[in-house]
């Protein structure tokens, strides 16, 4: 049984850094974000990967621990972007010969082509998440890609349009996630970031497409969006392209990323149906936080949510900061938001 949550709980986007033992950051941070399988990210081979990657995949967990964070995750340590590790798993995927496309930054990215019909063949997080409740009594969060950011990931070469190729993924992330949750996770995230990016393509299936995903799952579900990682894109929007519309999502929480791009919190009015997992570490600032600044954040989103209707986190993934500065910020976050508490008197 994982510990009760407090008021205010604070959380992880997902991913934190990966040790410089086990990943090659000078390859990663060289790169765009992987869409294919990226081998030469790893330091480590084969036989051991996978016993390294538990381990890191520990060190990752206690950090949160000791930091205070609430809902933890695995860190997404055992893949190489936060989407390829799912998406090239499917049947219908060819991750061998893959094609370009303009992705959501403008840049030309290599991708997988889509070449017959897209279904789950085998379990891809499950025993991620067996592992993280056999080594945790905190409640556990697992992340994955949303089917609409994967139509966009990837060369349509099978379906008649997007709309129908999202609802493949779709289909497969429910099986996945049914499994996720008999394993043990307590919170299902879906990843959308390219909803922000493709607005208008958003609004015609995205939601249709997410839905599906979550079709009969229960406890708490998150979609994530956010304008992509500091350490690649550093000049964000003060507001979003799409984001009212996800009142119609059958996910619970929407998590977005406020810090950084200064939002005006006024526009979580437009969400009075959801609990707002907020951004409240600027994570394209080298400088860590002060728990202080993190509690005035908290205060400003308070004077438009019930605190009971807010879950404080990191702006987006903490994947590209080195592990000292990540460490520090959440430390930050859980004393920032144990300070609201106490004035709440919670």
């Amino acid at each position: 049984m994982a510990k009760p949550l407090p008021l205010l709980p604070t959380t992880v986007v997902g991913s934190y850094p990966q040790p410089a033992w086990l990943v090659d950051h000078n390859t990663l941070r060289g790169r765009l974000v992987p869409r294919v399988r990226a081998p030469e990210l790893w330091r480590i081979g084969a036989p051991l990967l996978e016993l390294a990657q538990d381990d890191a995949t520990l060190l990752a967990m206690r950090d949160m621990e000791r930091a205070g964070i609430d809902i933890i995750t695995d860190g997404e340590i055992r893949r190489e972007s936060y989407s390829n590790h799912f998406s090239n798993s499917l049947a219908g995927i060819d991750a061998a010969n893959p094609a370009e496309v303009v992705g959501r930054t403008g840049a030309t990215t290599v991708v997988p082509r889509v070449v017959g019909p897209v279904r789950r063949t085998r379990a891809v997080e499950v025993r991620d998440v067996a592992f993280m409740r056999a080594n945790t009594d905190h409640v556990t969060k697992i992340t994955l890609p949303g089917p609409f950011t994967m139509t966009r990931q990837c060369k349509n070469e099978y379906y008649a349009d997007e709309a129908e190729l999202a609802l493949a993924y779709a289909a497969a992330l429910n099986a996945e996630i049914r499994e996720l949750k008999a394993a043990g996770a307590d919170v299902i995230q879906l990843d959308e970031p390219w909803m922000q990016a493709f607005p208008e393509q958003a609004r015609d299936f995205a939601i249709p497409a997410i839905n599906r995903a979550l079709e009969g799952i229960e406890g708490t579900t998150v979609v994530h969006l956010c304008f992509g990682y500091a350490a690649i894109v550093g000049n964000k929007p003060a507001g979003y392209s799409f984001l009212p519309e996800l009142t119609a999502c059958t996910a619970q929480q929407i998590s977005i990323e406020a810090a950084q791009p200064k939002l005006d919190l006024n526009i979580l009015k437009e969400l009075p149906n959801k609990t707002i997992m907020l951004g409240v570490l600027d994570l394209g600032a080298a400088e860590v936080e002060t728990a202080q600044t993190v509690a005035a954040r908290i205060r400003a989103a308070l004077e438009v949510l019930p605190a009971e209707r807010l879950v404080p986190a990191p702006d987006c993934g903490m994947k590209y900061l080195p592990r000292d500065r990540a460490f520090g910020k959440l430390k930050a976050l859980a004393d920032g938001a144990a300070i609201v508490r106490r004035e709440l008197g919670a």
